[in-house]
């Protein structure tokens, strides 16, 4: 029974995959596991993969994610159960999506993952289309011009000594 928000069919070949990925990635990658720690990850760092699972209720948990990673240019893909998501995560509860932020030993499945469904992977170009970004808003801004400085006030003690004398 497929949701509304699944948009593409996902082959059980690669969901196998990808929950083989999961489990490769826990131990020598970086997970974000639930779905606000995915959508952090899609949204600032630029996630390898995400996993979502299908059977989640409400469907407005996971329901901005396809849209999010199309928009950033990240693959994903559904696996058909989420109790199965959570296990390959090293969860004993189920698990609405995960993203794998840094693959580790489990690089090459995500490659082959990202290219059977017919995506491009993103390879570190989310930051670094921020730190271009950056630099060319850095490059655009007018300097300011320095205001001059104040002397410092002097201490209350010291400015009767200076009367004194």
């Amino acid at each position: 029974m497929a949701k509304g928000y699944v948009d593409i069919e996902t082959p059980k070949e690669i969901q196998e995959k990808a929950l083989q990925a999961i489990e490769m990635a826990k131990d020598t990658g970086r997970l974000r596991k639930g779905s606000n720690e995915a959508t952090k990850a899609v949204e600032k760092t630029g996630a390898e993969l995400v996993v979502i699972a299908e059977d989640v209720d409400p469907p407005e948990v996971v329901m901005h994610l396809p849209m999010l990673c199309k928009e950033k240019k990240i693959p994903y893909v559904f696996v058909s159960e989420k109790k199965a998501l959570g296990k390959s995560a090293g969860l004993d509860v189920p698990c609405a999506a995960i993203a794998i932020e840094k693959a580790g030993s489990a690089s090459s499945v995500v490659d082959e993952i990202v290219a059977k469904m017919g995506g491009k992977k993103v390879e570190e170009k989310a930051g670094e289309e921020k730190k271009e970004a950056a630099a060319a808003q850095e490059e655009t801004k007018p300097e300011k011009p320095k205001k001059p400085r104040k002397p410092k006030a002097e201490k209350k003690g010291e400015a009767k000594e200076a009367a004194n004398e």
